[in-house]
């Protein structure tokens, strides 16, 4: 324990500061106690509210009665223990002096997710701070990439010229890794996980090699092939309470769970941070969750999120932090609640984050970091909100009401109480017959999560029942697989039937080499992952993904059939005998403490003499990884009769955009990946994926090969589209492919944030109707132009004028979100152009 000021321990030396500091100054009008909670007796289990809301000590306005900490003379806190010369109480140092310039500008209390966010700002002194509406400068404290996206991400970064990355950042190998369920003859006959780690790393060779080697040149931390998932790692290893990072991969808020600011964002933008460059990001609005009471029984933190993505649904957080707070946080784990920040991605969310507490400390201690720990503890002041902070939105839960929930199909929102469930699978007639249970990935995979879905399957096993369905377990790391392996569990899944896959996000993200059922044929699987559109995990647009705990996800497995509801149903032992499965329960955190299992970190080397002797190369014939050119830059002219490449009917998410799955092989070659542009998205003018009419032939043929002919004959294209446009994953092939193929502008309804930012990002111009019902007006063969480019304003929206084939004519305002950085981004071609043009006139 660090102690400090006469002995005492670093918590109560940092009180007894508070105090003395208050009593010189007469800053303080008062000690800070703990929020008062609003009284939830008698009110119904979910309630939402409009804000603002002012939470806590409601009828006294306390403005500025903060005592600053002083962390000074607690020992010197790595980053992580693969980061030994980066300092965490450097990092708490800057928040508190942002945070003395910020209180004194806003004089009002601050939530969590502003003391964060603002205790992040490039220039506090002069930055505006208005929610939903400031453009915000930050400096994130980490960068992490996973392998599909950080082949893009490094491409660019090897572009900026930089010899080393400047904010300490991490590689993570998890998304390019097949999962099999049957044998398979690219495996020897083989299949599960031992045997797909052995095929990814032959197959994918040159990838690896590229991003290991990357990140040896310019100071990058490599996770090999079987490590484990981006998040479980970052959670596991570099997760610290009131830090700010961003990640290439959308569901980067798991860290939320451990208190940090985690945000998914586009690989440009991770090359800002990683070149040194301020992250610009709106600022944004701060919804708050209220969690009273405690869970029983069969309901989990899992069921929370999925109850709040029914009520927000998949857009109702765009913009936005949800900061959770009240009683009920101290009865969920540190890995519940990265749970649930993990699963805010599917509401459009920023990110989510919890407040510091002792599940959290506890989890720190159990993961190696008891020092981060024990200055968590005395900067603790500042990792939770202050009284009478106010939130745009207030939902309340009682979790001691909250019934397990089952959501789905086709979307993430479609939210069910486990008592109605099977209700709803008659009246919709939805497949009763489950055909696959699949558990794990990072949004739980932790070590709570299998120990509670083991227990339910030992009850099985004890009956003399096997699970009736593919079961499949994808552990979140290294770590997690070696603890489970030691403390029998994976034995467990064994007996029951189980396929254990590898350290990897596999059939979450559509790396499911699934054999069982035909392509088209509908049927219904149920997964604990996070993500559940068409065609997501299989690749069948017919499969019904619902989306559950691990333990309701096992359960489903042993019955076979998704109307069997384990709170009041039974189930027929080998014994002919009817048994009824008991509540779950799994520890928090193993007793053991955890097997860290095989090595499978690579550091960079430390000198630069040593990287620079490195060298990183692209062979020009490879099919999996192209150097970049860079874009053209903006002609100085309006838009001009282009052609609609597309009208999209309804949902189009990143994945309708740019799929996985097999595509996923080609993330690091623009040109190659490009010929997945757009084939799942619904064209309106036939009800087809991938089928368009060129306007010029007057043939049919697929949305890639027709915007490649329109490229080529220098007609530039545009995409119309519905509500939340580019939902999903961070991935930035949705933006940069259109780009590459020749588009010029997204039209839609709304945009999902990363999707819209990863756009501007490209030289593109995401577009939004001012009036939505003008969507209507475009037909597929119109022609489209854009005016008012040529006095491109923040604010001030531009003109788009169709020509219809009858020569008649229609025009209408189109809104946009830039400000004038973005607007130069889109003059210089891309973000990328107009950095290489700063460092060029040496502005940076």
């Amino acid at each position: 324990m660090s102690l400090n000021m006469r002995g005492l321990p670093a918590s109560r030396a940092l009180s007894r500061h508070c105090n003395m500091l208050c009593n010189k100054t007469g800053n303080c009008s008062e000690r800070r106690t703990s929020r008062q909670q609003i009284t939830m007796q008698s009110q119904p289990l979910a309630r939402i509210g409009l804000g603002p809301v002012r939470l806590g000590l409601l009828g006294r306005e306390r403005q500025n009665v903060l005592c600053y900490s002083s962390i000074a003379g607690i020992e010197k806190v790595p980053m992580s223990k693969f980061e030994p010369s980066e300092y965490v109480n450097d990092r708490y140092k800057a928040i508190e002096d942002r945070l003395k310039v910020v209180r004194k500008r806003l004089n009002q209390p601050l939530t969590l997710a502003e003391k964060i966010v603002y205790g992040h700002l490039d220039d506090p002194e002069t930055a505006e701070m208005k929610r939903g509406v400031s453009y915000l400068k930050l400096r994130p404290d980490r960068v992490a990439m996973q392998d599909a996206t950080a082949q893009m991400a490094m491409l660019q970064f090897i572009s900026s010229g930089l010899p080393k990355t400047m904010v300490p950042s991490t590689i993570h190998c998890d998304h390019l890794i097949e999962g099999t369920t049957s044998p398979q003859p690219d495996r020897e006959g083989s299949f599960g996980g031992e045997a797909d780690l052995k095929h990814a790393v032959t197959s994918n060779k040159e990838v690896y090699d590229f991003l290991a080697t990357a990140g040896s040149k310019y100071g990058v931390g490599f996770w090999r092939p079987g490590s484990g998932i981006i998040h479980q790692i970052v959670l596991e290893n570099y997760a610290i309470p009131g830090l700010m990072m961003i990640g290439t991969d959308s569901h980067t808020p798991n860290a939320g769970g451990l208190g940090v600011c985690a945000v998914g964002v586009g690989g440009a933008d991770a090359v800002d941070v990683m070149a040194g460059l301020p992250w610009e990001l709106k600022a944004p609005k701060v919804i708050g969750v209220k969690l009273t009471g405690k869970m029983s029984r069969w309901t989990s933190p899992k069921d929370v999120i999925l109850k709040v993505a029914g009520i927000l649904t998949v857009k109702g957080g765009t913009g936005a932090i949800v900061e959770y707070f009240g009683p009920g946080l101290d009865h969920m784990s540190c890995t519940g609640m990265a749970t649930v920040c993990n699963m805010g991605a599917e509401i459009g969310a920023t990110t989510s984050i919890f407040p510091y507490n002792k599940r959290m400390h506890d989890y720190l201690v159990a993961t190696g970091r008891a020092s981060a720990a024990t200055l968590a503890d005395a900067f603790k002041e500042h990792l939770r909100a202050d009284e009478g902070a106010t939130y745009d939105q207030l939902i309340e839960i009682n979790l001691s009401e909250l019934e397990p929930h089952i959501n789905g199909p086709f979307t993430p929102d479609l939210a069910h109480p486990l008592s109605k469930f099977a209700e709803e699978l008659r009246k919709n007639n939805w497949p009763t017959e489950l055909k696959a249970g699949l558990i794990g990935s990072c949004t739980n995979s932790s070590y709570e999560d299998m120990a509670r879905a083991a227990s339910v399957a030992r009850q099985a096993l004890s009956a003399g029942i096997k699970a009736k369905v593919p079961f499949t377990i994808s552990p979140g790391s290294e770590q997690i697989r070696a603890t489970i392996a030691r403390d029998g569990i994976m034995d467990v899944f064994d007996k029951i039937g189980g396929t254990v896959l590898s350290n990897s996000c596999g059939p979450c993200i559509g790396q499911w080499k699934r054999t069982d059922v035909p392509k088209g044929e509908a049927n219904s699987i149920i997964t604990s992952f996070n993500r559940n559109f068409a065609a997501r995990n299989d690749g069948n647009p017919a499969t019904h993904a619902f989306v559950a705990s691990p333990e309701l996800v096992t359960a489903y497995a042993i019955a076979g059939d998704l109307t069997f509801n384990p709170e009041k149903d039974t189930l027929v032992g080998a014994d002919g005998k009817e048994i009824k499965l008991e509540a779950p329960f799994g520890d928090e955190l193993p007793a053991r403490g955890f097997d860290a299992g095989a090595n499978v970190y690579q550091a960079p080397p430390e000198s630069l003499n040593e990287r620079s002797k490195l060298s990183v190369k692209v062979d020009p014939a490879s099919q999996r990884l192209q150097l970049l050119s860079p874009f053209k830059p903006w002609n100085g002219d309006d838009i001009k009769d282009s052609v609609v490449l597309i009208k999209v009917r309804g949902k189009c998410t990143t994945d309708h955009i740019s799929m996985a799955g097999p595509w996923l092989k080609y993330r690091g070659h623009l040109d190659n990946i490009s010929n997945n542009l757009l084939i799942g998205a619904i064209n309106i003018a036939n009800g087809k994926p991938n089928a368009v009419k060129n306007v010029v032939t007057g043939e049919e043929g697929p949305v890639p090969a027709t915007a490649r002919d329109y490229k080529a004959r220098g007609l530039s294209w545009v995409v119309v589209g519905d509500e939340n446009y580019g939902e999903g994953s961070s991935r930035e092939h949705a933006a940069l492919e259109p780009r590459h193929l020749g588009g010029v502008a997204i039209i839609v309804k709304s945009f999902a944030r990363i999707h819209e930012t990863n756009l501007k990002k490209q030289g593109m111009l995401p577009l939004t109707f001012a009036n939505p019902a003008d969507y209507e007006k475009i037909d597929p063969t119109d022609c489209i132009s854009i005016e008012g480019l040529k006095t491109f304003t923040p604010g001030v929206p531009l003109t788009l004028v169709g020509k219809k084939a009858d020569g008649t004519s229609y025009s209408f305002p189109v809104n946009h979100t830039f400000n004038e950085n973005q607007i130069n981004w889109f003059k210089n071609g891309s973000a990328l152009n107009a950095m290489a043009a700063a460092f060029k006139a040496g502005k940076m």
